[in-house]
């Protein structure tokens, strides 16, 4: 739990790197901004056709008393839309990384500046950068969305969809969540996609606790775009000061890891 607790810290540090320089933190709202709009958008279709959808996927239930009906129907439709939030959370955080790569470039760079210095540079040119980004963004979417289709089918069970399941998800949520917002700081130091699950497996607690911690603020409203650039601050210390000492380790294991 120690560990769980120092990842938590380290994103209230980001917060407070970004909250010490209004600048940098007004800086990293502009590409969050723009990505939230188009997930708005979005999630506002689904909330418009949600019921035709329900419907349309449960053909089975037309036949059914009306309360037992329409209790299914609400169910599945929160679900759904839960479900459609959840992976909404995960996938904005890459998509603003990919779309807003300069900015938050900048913004980890000026970090690890405050912090003692930038490292050594790897010699990955931006637009790699950008494509690594671009496909780390669509594997941990990919993973993350079919997590999202066993939760939501889990969600239906009595009790423990509605409290256990739910926490689950948030976890596991959080531990690609922390994939996302330390990849720019992994990669400034040379490490592919493989390095970076293998260093998230070996400190898992330290992972899920500041993905989980940024996971419950991106469920408040607005809260997704407002931290953002604290996350990604943060993501950069941790990265610093605890994943970097794990380098040698993590490209030792990324050969027993196939994630590309």
């Amino acid at each position: 739990m120690r560990d769980f607790f120092a990842g938590v810290r380290y994103f209230a540090r980001g917060l407070g790197w970004v909250a010490r320089r209004p600048g940098q933190w007004l800086f990293g709202l502009i590409p969050a901004l723009v990505v939230l709009v188009l997930y708005a958008v979005a999630l506002t279709f689904l909330g418009i056709y949600l019921s035709d959808l329900v419907k349309a996927a449960s053909p089975f239930a037309d036949h059914w008393s009306s309360g037992l009906r329409d209790t299914v129907r609400v169910l599945m439709g929160v679900l759904i839309f839960a479900a459609a939030v959840m992976l909404s959370i995960v996938t904005f955080t890459g998509l603003t990384l990919v779309v807003g790569e300069p900015f938050y470039e900048s913004i980890s760079g000026r970090v690890e500046e405050s912090a003692g210095g930038l490292p050594p540079e790897a010699g990955v040119s931006l637009w790699r950068q950008v494509l690594r980004g671009i496909g780390d963004a669509i594997v941990v979417g990919l993973i993350t969305g079919l997590f999202a289709v066993v939760f939501f089918a889990l969600g239906f069970l009595p009790v423990v969809g509605q409290t256990v399941v739910p926490v689950v998800a948030a976890l596991v949520s959080g531990y690609f969540l922390t994939l996302e917002l330390t990849s720019i700081a992994l990669e400034r130091r040379g490490l592919r996609r493989r390095e970076k699950f293998a260093l998230l497996r070996r400190e898992r607690a330290l992972s899920v606790g500041f993905g989980a911690s940024v996971f419950v603020v991106f469920l408040i409203p607005l809260g997704a775009v407002l931290a953002m650039p604290g996350a990604v601050a943060g993501g950069t210390l941790l990265v610093r000061e605890r994943f970097a000492r794990q380098d040698v380790s993590a490209r030792q294991d990324a050969s027993s890891v196939d994630f590309g």
